[in-house]
């Protein structure tokens, strides 16, 4: 199972860019590629498997414990050529100081060797002991070469590897000139989502191709072939078979953030899949639940609102008992209305509060919850890991409603709780793993069937 690890000194390096090119150029190659991210992203993955042409997964410590994180490498690694996982910030960057959650510590777990993508703007003797201090911090992760990314020019480039090779023994593995051609649109939560980029697969292959021509890919390639034989641990556990289940999820333009693992989970589990176009759909499909993942709908304000029939026919499900989940995004679409800026929209109506959209992020980063008694699923003792990223935040809430969540870190609906609990709804700003013994899929689907063949 070839694998490697592409990190940077620090967030922002092009590690995105450069790993949608190296997937999309090794597939071109002929090879299966298999993407994963650390952390909890969802718009890099979705851009990964556009790129890989097929499904990439998050590993994050946070949500997952270790066991799981190598199960599910091996499982997906296992039926690839080469496997490229892409960190987030830099390679030694995490939530605590001895570096527990960190891109380096993901690296050791899985044996992978680590490419650290440098952002060369403004450096030429300077990189030396960048690299010396990142190999010298923690000998036990294995740097295995670097790639130099946005060069200025040959003369830069010449420089720079005059200087990597006189004080440092790590290979240079290629030099990405600085290009308009390499940059992804982006906003307020990071890069656009493929899913909604218009010309996402030719953005693709024109970073593919320049990252063919800029960097040593059969080095890369060996390296990849290098690293050891991941462990692959025996994991408890898993959602009973319950065939005979449909459930919709909103798929679209203004949703599509879904753990892949929990898309597959679901799928395993029996469940038939029904793709749901908020924008377009007249009405809810025969279902005996549905999933709201988050998204964008702020960008669709107008079109969410015209699509009225849908809106209402969600609101009499729910009030008729629908098993419905719905996190941020979807958060949002269940609210009264959506506001952002001059532009407004009448929502689905079953949240009974305003969504404002702001400038700054509300609740962003890793979260804590714990379960109330209000709770709609079987309670759970232990703290759920959770992770959020919202610049909207609710007005006009009443007093007396449910909460499903006690938020112990993090901010939720209003900094102490998270979770809208009405019938068998669940909307929460937070978002959850639905896979594992933590999960909101177990329960969720067991809440499907009860209904469904009460």
């Amino acid at each position: 199972m070839p694998h490697l690890y592409l990190s940077a000194a620090h967030k922002s390096s092009g590690k995105t860019t450069l790993t949608l090119g190296l997937c999309r150029a090794l597939s071109n190659r002929g090879m299966k590629v298999q993407a994963f991210k650390k952390g909890p992203d969802y718009i890099d993955p979705i851009w990964h498997g556009l790129a890989a042409r097929r499904p990439s997964y998050n590993l994050d410590f946070h949500m997952m414990r270790e066991a799981e994180i190598e199960a599910l490498f091996a499982r997906h690694a296992g039926t690839a050529d080469v496997s490229l996982i892409e960190g987030n910030k830099g390679l030694f960057d995490g939530m605590d100081v001895e570096g527990s959650n960190s891109n380096a510590a993901l690296a050791k777990l899985l044996g992978a060797p680590v490419l650290l993508v440098l952002d060369s703007i403004g450096m030429t003797r300077g990189i030396a002991p960048l690299i010396l201090g990142y190999q010298a911090f923690d000998p036990a992760v294995n740097i295995a070469g670097v790639i130099l990314n946005k060069v200025g020019g040959p003369r830069h480039e010449g420089k720079l590897r005059e200087v990597i090779a006189r004080y440092t023994k790590v290979p240079v593995l290629g030099a990405v000139y600085k290009s308009e051609r390499m940059a992804i649109a982006e906003r307020h939560l990071g890069l656009v989502p493929g899913n909604e980029a218009a010309e996402a697969d030719a953005r693709i292959e024109a970073i593919a191709g320049i990252v063919e021509s800029q960097v040593d890919i059969d080095s890369v390639l060996e390296i990849a072939r290098q690293a050891p034989v991941p462990r692959v641990p025996s994991v408890a556990g898993g959602t009973p078979a319950l065939h005979g289940l449909r459930i919709a999820y909103a798929h679209d333009r203004a949703f599509g953030f879904y753990y892949q693992e929990d898309l597959d989970t679901l799928v395993d589990a029996g469940v038939e899949l029904v793709p749901l176009n908020t924008l377009e759909d007249p009405c809810l499909p025969r279902v005996d639940g549905l999933l709201l993942g988050g998204g964008f709908p702020e960008m669709f304000i107008e079109g969410l609102a015209a699509n009225v029939g849908l809106r209402r026919d969600i609101a009499g499900q729910v009030e008729a008992g629908l098993p419905v989940y719905a996190e941020c995004g979807g958060l949002m679409y269940l609210a009264r209305s959506l506001r952002w800026g001059e532009r407004h929209g009448e929502m689905v109506g079953v949240l009974p509060g305003d969504v404002v959209m702001g400038e700054r992020p509300v609740g962003r980063g890793y979260a804590e919850l714990q379960e109330t008694p209000a709770a709609p699923w079987i309670p759970q003792a232990k703290t759920i890991p959770a992770h959020e990223f919202h610049y909207s935040h609710l007005e006009n809430l009443p007093d007396g409603l449910s909460y499903a969540y006690q938020v112990r870190r993090g901010h939720g609906m209003d900094g102490q709780r998270d979770g809208y609990v009405y019938r068998n709804l669940l909307a929460a700003y937070c978002h959850r793993r639905g896979s594992g013994e933590q999960g909101w899929i177990a329960p969720f689907l067991e809440k499907a069937r009860s209904r469904a063949f009460a």
